[in-house]
């Protein structure tokens, strides 16, 4: 289970144990997390999949913000360490950088990856959760975190990361960032089930059985 992100805090007890964190772009950078965003969307994943193995790329640092060549490399990373899945709760508007995400996604999922991406939010559409191949999500507050709605389109999740006791979940964090974070925590978890699916529609088949 990979994360490709603004990098973590491994010893957040939220988080737990993660295998490799590395700094993707620049390759010579830290893997830390200035942000929080990595660390909250790893924790809203390992909340739902406990027994997954994460690593986290780091593609930003202290801004939520990267570009789509970066992003490439984060999938290429997460692909060439083994990862069955990816979460990339980050994405681009900008159809110009269709190309290059179409071919390291394209790549990733010939390998057998699961890439989850957002597909639409606030009436934008996102890459690459447009791109053929990825498991594609879009967010919906009236759902609890674990429950999933499923079309031919793909996922739509609730846009809540891990509770916070005594906290309404509407005070809390969302954004369809933790969306994507709570499909790929169902998707790491049904993969330990089932390790034998290798394609979205056999997931959407296995899910909606």
């Amino acid at each position: 289970m990979a994360v490709i992100d603004s990098g973590v805090h491994t010893a957040h007890p939220h988080v737990g144990v993660v295998a490799e964190s590395v700094c993707v772009d620049p390759p010579d950078g830290d893997a830390i997390d200035r942000l929080g965003h990595g660390t909250a969307v790893a924790a809203a994943i390992r909340d739902i999949a406990p027994g997954a193995a994460l690593i986290v790329g780091k593609i930003f640092d202290r801004a939520l913000a990267t570009n789509a060549a970066a992003l490439a490399r984060g999938i290429a990373w997460a692909t060439s360490r083994g990862a069955r899945v990816i979460n990339l709760s980050l994405g681009t508007a900008n159809q110009a950088h269709e190309e290059v995400l179409r071919e390291s996604v394209a790549r990733a999922v010939e390998a057998g990856v699961f890439v989850v991406s957002a597909r639409t939010s606030d009436g934008v559409d996102w890459l690459p959760g447009l791109l053929p191949g990825v498991v594609s999500v879009v967010a919906d507050p009236r759902l609890d975190r674990e429950e999933l709605l499923i079309d031919e389109s793909g996922f739509t999740a609730a846009p809540y990361p891990r509770s916070i006791p005594g906290v309404p979940k509407e005070r809390n964090l969302s954004g369809v960032s933790f969306a994507v974070a709570n499909v790929s925590g169902c998707l790491a978890r049904l993969l330990e089930a089932h390790p034998d699916l290798c394609s979205v529609e056999e997931v959407l088949s296995e899910l909606s059985s």
